[in-house]
C-alpha cells in the first residue's frame, strides 16, 4: 500500500510544482463554457423535447463532454506543448485518412461529415482536421521560420497539405470548415513569415482549386448557387432554402435592447431549424437581446485579446504559433457562425464555439485551450526566471 501512496504523492508534488498557468484566460474559458451550457439547455429543450421526447437529450450529453473536456484542457495544460512536436504528422496522417472514410458514412442533411461510432455516438473528422492542421503548420514553421520567404518551404508544404484537406471536405460537402481551416493556415503562414507575394499567388491557385472544383465536382454547383440565391433574398423560398435564415432574422428582432428573458423564446418553439446548433446564437438574442449578444461577442473578444498576450510571452515561436492558430481558431469560427445567423454572409452551417451542442467539437476545443494554458505555464516560468527560453539553450 505504500507503494501506490508515494506514487500519489510525488504525482502531488509534481503538479504542485508546475507554475500557474494563466488565470484571466482561463476564466474568461469557463465564462464562455457556462454560459454556453446555460443557453444550450434553453435553446434545445423544446426540440429535444419534440425529437426524443426528453428535454434533456441535448444539454445531458453536453454537460457529460464539458467535464471530460475540463478534465482534458487541465490535463493538457500540465503537458509540455513541445510534445506536439512529434505528433504533429502522425496525427495529420489520422485526420485524413478519417477524412477519407467519412465519405462512405450514411448522408445527415445532405452531407458526410460524421463517422457513427457504435454505442459511443458520432465523430466529426474536420474538428480533428482542423486541430493537426494547426500543429503541423507550427511544426513546419517553427523549424524553418528562416526560409518562409522562399516558395518551397513557405508556400509549397502548406499549399499541399491545404489542398489534401480542401478536396476531402468538399466532396463531403462542408463548405464552412473549409474556408475556417484555409483562414487558420493562412494566418499561421502570415504570422510565421511567408512572403506577401505568396499570397497572390496562393489567392490565385485557390480561384484555379475553385473552377476545378467546379467541373470536377458539379454537385457543387446547384448546392452552393442555392445556398447564394437564399442569401441575397431568404424571402424569395421562405418554406425552402429561405426558411432558416427568416426565422433566425425573427428571432433577433424580437430580442430587441434586453430581450424576452431567458427561457421566453418563441421561435425555438421549432420555427427555427437547429435551435440547439447552428442557429443558437439567435435564440440567446431573441432571449437576452442586445445586451446578451454583446456580452458574447465582448468574452470572445477578450479571449483574443488575452491569446495573443499569451502568444508573445510564450518562450518560443512553436507556442506562439500553437495559441495564434488555437485561437483564432475560436474566434474566427464564432464570427462565421454571427454573419451566418445575421444574414451577413451565406448559410454555411459553422457551429458557435462553447454554445452550439456536439461533443466532439467541445472537447477538441477544450483540450486546445489547455495547450494554449501549458504554453502561457512555460512562458510565465520563463518570466519569473523557472525556465530559460529555449532559444538561450
Amino acid at each position: 500500500m505504500s507503494e501506490p501512496r508515494n506514487r500519489l504523492a510525488e504525482l502531488r508534488r509534481r503538479v504542485a510544482a508546475q507554475p500557474a498557468l494563466d488565470l484571466p484566460f482561463l476564466i474568461l474559458l469557463l465564462l464562455l463554457l457556462a454560459y454556453g451550457l446555460l443557453m444550450l439547455f434553453s435553446a434545445g429543450y423544446a426540440v429535444a423535447l419534440y425529437r426524443r421526447g426528453d428535454a434533456y437529450t441535448y444539454i445531458r450529453p453536453q454537460l457529460l463532454f464539458a467535464a471530460l473536456g475540463v478534465s482534458a484542457m487541465y490535463a493538457a495544460s500540465l503537458v509540455d506543448y513541445h510534445i506536439w512536436h512529434k505528433l504533429a504528422w502522425p496525427l495529420m496522417g489520422v485526420s485524413l485518412v478519417l477524412l477519407a472514410i467519412v465519405l462512405f458514412m450514411p448522408e445527415y442533411n445532405g452531407c458526410k461529415r460524421w463517422l457513427v461510432l457504435p454505442g459511443l455516438g458520432t465523430l466529426q473528422p474536420s474538428e480533428i482536421a482542423k486541430f493537426s492542421v494547426v500543429l503541423v503548420f507550427a511544426h513546419i514553421i517553427s523549424l524553418n521560420h528562416d526560409r518562409m520567404k522562399t516558395f518551397s518551404t513557405g508556400v509549397l508544404p502548406f499549399g499541399v497539405i491545404l489542398g489534401a484537406v480542401t478536396v476531402l471536405m468538399l466532396l463531403e460537402p462542408h463548405l464552412s470548415g473549409t474556408l475556417l481551416i484555409l483562414g487558420i493556415g493562412a494566418v499561421l503562414m502570415f504570422v510565421g513569415g511567408t512572403g506577401l507575394r505568396w499570397f497572390g499567388l496562393a489567392g490565385g491557385l485557390g480561384l484555379a482549386g475553385i473552377a476545378a472544383a467546379v467541373i470536377l465536382l458539379p454537385e457543387l454547383v446547384p448546392y452552393a448557387a442555392d445556398r447564394l440565391a437564399s442569401w441575397q433574398d431568404p424571402f424569395a423560398d421562405p418554406l425552402g432554402e429561405g426558411h432558416q435564415t427568416i426565422q433566425s432574422l425573427y428571432a433577433i428582432a424580437s430580442g430587441g435592447a434586453a430581450g424576452l428573458g431567458l427561457g421566453n423564446s418563441r421561435q425555438k418553439y421549432l420555427y427555427v431549424p437547429e435551435p440547439q446548433n447552428d442557429f443558437i446564437f439567435s435564440i440567446l438574442c431573441e432571449e437576452l437581446g442586445f445586451v446578451g449578444a454583446a456580452l458574447v461577442i465582448l468574452l470572445f473578444l477578450l479571449l483574443l485579446l488575452r491569446g495573443m498576450s499569451i502568444a508573445v510571452r510564450a518562450r518560443d515561436k512553436f507556442g506562439a504559433l500553437l495559441v495564434v492558430g488555437f485561437v483564432v481558431q475560436v474566434i474566427m469560427q464564432a464570427v462565421l457562425n454571427i454573419a451566418v445567423v445575421t444574414n451577413t454572409i451565406p448559410n454555411t452551417g459553422i457551429s458557435l464555439p462553447f454554445f452550439s451542442s456536439g461533443g466532439t467539437s467541445l472537447m477538441m476545443l477544450l483540450g486546445e485551450m489547455g495547450i494554449v494554458l501549458s504554453v502561457s505555464r512555460q512562458a510565465d516560468a520563463v518570466a519569473t526566471g523557472g525556465l530559460r527560453p529555449a532559444a538561450l539553450r
